[in-house]
């Protein structure tokens, strides 16, 4: 069976034909570092990681590049009230962000070019677009670039809309624009801004619009064609239609298909800092392991909203540790053979809900034979696939660090508190002893003694 994706441009599932045979070129637009990212900013990391994993296992030669967005209005804004440079705020956020990856086995690109190292690039483009009649400097001296969207007959038909109906680029001062849709390519600098955050140009001291970054670092590393655009629902208007009609505009055919991951949803609304109801990853990994919260990620499909509940991760993860007990029966079975079905879910569109029903249909086959390392060498393959192996070296160098030294150290303080009860019982101050598993109870520690000595559990 062919692999089939729904693109967004097209409104319709299609035949997968890469531009070039055997390759398979994909660019996905990364995060604004600007702040923690939460579970709604990783599923488009897990996402699109299952999509060039599961390109690799057709056989395509796979070339994958994220940005990471790391100078923006909002990093200028946040840096601002946190009186830090922005520079140091982009860079300790795009940390926690290669944490957040690592943590969920989300394997690194090809490439992760930053913005902030592809001026040239972005100024060069800007510069054949107004060369060639779609871009205008602003004539009111503030150093701005636009875009000129009357002059793309095709603008707008990414997100399905007519110029006329669209609402106005928020993205700039609108006093250099000749239409109020027009969109920035370049910003020049404002006396409030740090001189560090701006760069020479024909135009002046200033930094890059949004969408022209994605539209020069695409261009640099895969050309000025290649096969799959990716990135979160969100981003369709509009920055990917921003992204192509500059690109087009330009004389780059851009991207073949357009594929965007649905929303994280809390109470039905976007996942997002803006509405405070965020979960920061490191929060959530203080109550669940990297690989429950990728399989409850993976589990849905791309294109599905999913309304987050502890009580559903609840549910994901006591899925997965029965299939991690399954595979437990035969440890030493290899990776196997895919699955028929399995196979066809993943060429139908990523279709991770029927792949992981089959998942765990091969699981309960299992604990029903005989001889089960068939059917866990079966399963292997099918979380090799989802990145879901427990036996994945990326899942032991996570399973360790902080966690772990959280670990020892609390074992150190419980066994202190125990040394004192024993003593105390010893002396038979049993008010003393007493009040210790009364403190330990508190804190959420059992305690139960044994023939061998006192043994704890947490509660």
């Amino acid at each position: 069976m062919t692999l089939r994706l729904y693109d967004t441009a097209t409104r319709e599932v299609r035949d997968f034909v890469p531009l070039e045979e055997g390759k398979a070129s994909l660019y996905v637009c990364g995060l604004t570092v600007q702040s923690e990212p939460h579970v709604g900013h990783v599923r488009s990391g897990v996402n699109f990681d299952v999509l060039q994993r599961w390109l690799r296992a057709s056989g395509y030669a796979v070339t994958f590049i994220r940005n990471v967005t790391d100078i923006d209005d909002k990093i200028l804004a946040k840096s601002a009230e946190q009186g830090r440079p922005w520079y140091n705020l982009a860079y300790a956020m795009k940390r926690e962000l290669d944490r957040a990856y690592a943590a969920l086995n989300v394997a690194a690109p090809t490439y992760e070019p930053l913005a902030t190292g592809h001026t040239p690039e972005m100024i060069e483009l800007i510069a054949e677009l107004i060369e060639k009649g779609h871009a205008y400097a602003a004539e009111d001296g503030s150093g701005d670039v636009y875009f000129d969207v009357r002059t793309w007959p095709a603008y707008g038909e990414l997100s399905g809309q007519r110029v006329d109906e669209m609402v106005a680029a928020e993205d700039a001062d609108p006093r250099g624009k000749r239409d109020p849709r027009d969109f920035a390519l370049w910003k020049g600098r404002k006396e409030s801004e740090p001189e560090t955050a701006s760069w020479p140009s024909p135009w002046g001291r200033g930094r890059p619009g949004w969408h022209i970054e994605c539209s020069a670092m695409a261009g640099k590393y895969l050309g000025p064609a290649f096969d799959i655009h990716g990135g979160g629902l969100d981003l369709r208007f509009p920055h990917h239609e921003n992204e192509q009609a500059q690109s087009r505009a330009a004389g780059r055919p851009f991207a073949s298909y357009w594929l965007h991951n649905a929303w994280i949803t809390t109470a039905g609304e976007k996942m997002s800092k803006s509405l405070g109801n965020s979960l920061v990853i490191p929060e959530v990994l203080k109550r669940y392991r990297g690989l429950e919260l990728r399989y409850y990620l993976v589990a849905a499909h791309y294109r599905s909203h999913v309304e987050f509940s502890f009580d559903a991760l609840d549910e994901a993860a006591s899925a997965f540790q029965r299939v991690e007990r399954f595979i437990e029966r035969a440890p030493e079975a290899p990776v196997g053979e895919l699955p028929a079905a399995f196979v066809a879910a993943m060429d139908d569109d990523l279709g991770t809900p029927a792949a992981v029903a089959v998942l765990h249909d091969t699981v309960r086959e299992g604990n029903r034979a005989s001889d089960p390392a068939p059917y866990v060498a079966a399963v292997r393959a099918m979380l090799d696939v989802l990145g879901l192996d427990p036996a994945d070296e990326a899942w032991a160098s996570t399973a360790g660090g902080a966690d772990e030294k959280l670990v020892d150290a609390v074992d150190v303080l419980v066994a202190g508190l125990l040394e004192e009860r024993a003593a105390a019982r010893a002396a038979k101050d049993w008010t003393r002893a007493d009040a210790i598993r009364d403190r330990l109870k508190a804190a959420g520690v059992e305690i139960e003694d044994t023939p061998d000595g006192p043994k704890w559990s947490i509660s």
